[in-house]
């Protein structure tokens, strides 16, 4: 793919998400270094010495070591996705009003030095907020629901600058307290289960029939044509659903072998996973990049 893009002159499109690596990293990921604010200690890159202001920088330059490493060194990348949510449920910490302004003003402000990135300096970064409005009908946690600027009605969700000037009067989003955010239980962020492909397909279509009707999961993504309809297979759509009826259950080990659910016990549909805490974002519902520090 890198190969193609070079060949073509394209870019490669990377969505960085500072919130979801932060949610999920509370304990490691200062709100500020989140936030790109101005009082954020500094990280410094141990393997070569850089340092990093914000998360999102680093984020993106993890891409660029990623393709430096493969030989494409010259290849440039647009980010097509970055945005923080105004609003989310009760274990997705900071997400709230404040935050979404502070960290997209910061942003906008941080694109504007025309600036590059401690590991590509020269490169100005080309970057889309993401997203013009609330995706109100959008399946998922709450925060899905609402990474937007206005309301589905056109309503402002918060006021934010898009020039320098205007950016200029707008000091209260460089900098802040802690005391914004609310902080989740501990285990947020690094349990989740999926299909236990061993089960037989029998078995797990009967509990993903469960799951998606009196078990409540949401299953809206993955119905034909949704985001997360392929891979087609029952394993895949059982993974998903499990996984929103475990999460909507606030993540209890019974939430996944309910005596409703037709399981005879913890392993035969059901494996856990354990994410050790590092910093990494979501490119989709299967798919992590890691980043292992």
């Amino acid at each position: 793919m890198l190969n193609f893009l070079k060949q073509t002159g394209s870019y490669l499109a990377v969505n960085a998400y500072p919130f979801l690596a932060y949610a999920a990293n509370t304990d490691k990921i200062s709100i500020d270094y989140a936030l790109l604010r101005d009082n954020a200690a500094r990280v410094v890159d141990s393997n070569n010495g850089l340092v990093y202001k914000s998360l999102f920088d680093a984020q993106i330059d993890a891409v660029f070591a990623a393709m430096n490493a493969v030989g494409f060194n010259d290849l440039k990348n647009v980010v097509s996705e970055t945005g923080w949510p105004s609003k989310g449920d009760e274990n997705e910490a900071g997400a709230s009003v404040a935050n979404a302004a502070a960290y997209n003003g910061n942003l906008i402000r941080r694109v504007l030095t025309g600036a590059g990135t401690p590991l590509r300096p020269n490169d100005p970064l080309n970057v889309y907020v993401f997203a013009l409005f609330n995706e109100n009908a959008k399946p998922g946690p709450t925060s899905e629901r609402n990474y937007g600027l206005f309301y589905p009605n056109e309503q402002k969700v918060y006021n934010i600058q898009f020039t320098a000037e205007g950016l200029a009067g707008s000091p209260n989003t460089m900098n802040g307290s802690k005391s914004q955010v609310a902080q989740p239980p501990s285990s947020v962020g690094q349990t989740w289960c999926v299909a236990n492909a061993g089960a037989g397909e029998e078995k797990l279509q009967q509990a993903l029939d469960y799951a998606c009707g009196e078990g409540g999961a949401d299953c809206g993504a993955i119905q034909p044509g949704a985001t997360c309809y392929d891979p087609d297979t029952v394993e895949a759509h059982a993974s998903y659903a499990f996984n929103s009826y475990y999460q909507r259950n606030a993540r209890g080990v019974g939430a996944a072998t309910s005596p409703a659910l037709p399981m005879s016990s913890l392993n035969l549909l059901v494996s856990f996973y354990h994410l050790p805490r590092t910093n990494f974002f979501f490119l989709n519902p299967f798919l992590l990049i890691i980043i292992n520090k």
